[in-house]
């Protein structure tokens, strides 16, 4: 049953190595988390190295931009690796005419690979970072396209594996949610973000370069609140886990506002999930 814990100074003398989700619990895609930022720090402080692993389709350098205008203090962490730096791989051995499924604002993803950007209609491969409008479509909205694709067995290269994710108090769907529709009309899909392999050996091989010594993975702390992500990565790559409560699923538990616990183990019995500590939010 997961140890509840009131800081993550609590846990961290356990540990050299924290790799740490950032959507969720760093920031809610609107504002930061101070407390979570200041957690961080303090366990740098103590010797310990940071590495922010996240699903965002962006190459690392866009998501520093990106947390330093919400609010996330760079003091929090070593190293960044990303499910678009990852996902480069797969696009640079994939077929060479891409259609970018995704805002226009994706478009470095593909900078400096062997591809060119085309319509759909001339694509042999669909490279998806999310929606054109995540405001308001859905991946149903997306039917004949993708039917159109699956028909032609366009491999689809999601970019962010993620559901849902927390944007300000709402849910707002991801390019995993269009990569499983595209599973259910027959297509192929590609990914190595969370919780694929890919993305957990380049974390681990950043935190083994910042620290440069080879890494201990019984001394490496994962900390996440999505679980088709966060949590199956971390137990795959047989990591612990300190899951974050207060996120993506949040109304499973917390019916006032406040992690219900005896409610908080029955979800994760549900889930067939043991993380090893658990906190509302980080701080």
């Amino acid at each position: 049953m997961a140890l509840g814990i009131s800081t993550l100074g609590d846990v961290t003398a356990n540990y050299d190595v924290i790799l740490c989700d950032v959507w969720g619990v760093l920031h809610n895609g609107i504002d930061a988390f101070p407390a979570a930022s200041e957690a961080l720090t303090a366990a740098r402080k103590v010797g310990v190295t940071v590495v922010l692993i996240t699903n965002s389709p962006r190459p690392a350098p866009g998501v520093i931009t990106q947390l330093r205008a919400i609010g996330v203090a760079d003091t929090a962490y070593d190293r960044i690796i990303t499910s678009g730096d990852v996902t480069r791989t797969l696009i640079a051995a994939g077929p060479k005419k891409v259609f970018l499924l995704g805002p226009e604002r994706d478009m470095p993803l593909l900078e400096g690979l062997d591809v060119e950007a085309v319509a759909a209609d001339q694509a042999d491969c669909i490279v998806c970072t999310g929606f054109f409008d995540d405001e308001t479509e859905v991946p149903e909205d997306y039917t004949a396209m993708l039917t159109e694709f699956a028909a032609r067995k366009v491999p689809l290269i999601c970019a962010n594996p993620d559901l849902v994710v927390e944007r300000g108090h709402r849910l707002i769907p991801c390019a995993g949610a269009v990569a499983a529709y595209y599973n259910t009309l027959g297509g192929e899909t590609r990914i190595a973000g969370k919780p694929h392999a890919p993305i957990y050996a380049a974390t681990l091989a950043a935190a083994g370069e910042a620290r440069g010594s080879a890494i201990d993975t019984a001394r490496v702390l994962a900390i996440g609140d999505g679980m088709p992500t966060d949590v199956r990565g971390a137990i795959d790559a047989g990591l612990d886990l300190l899951y974050i409560s207060g996120g993506i699923h949040a109304a499973e538990y917390s019916p006032t506002g406040t992690t219900d616990e005896p409610a908080l183990h029955d979800f994760l019995k549900r889930e067939n999930a043991a993380p090893k500590f658990w906190m509302q939010r980080l701080a």
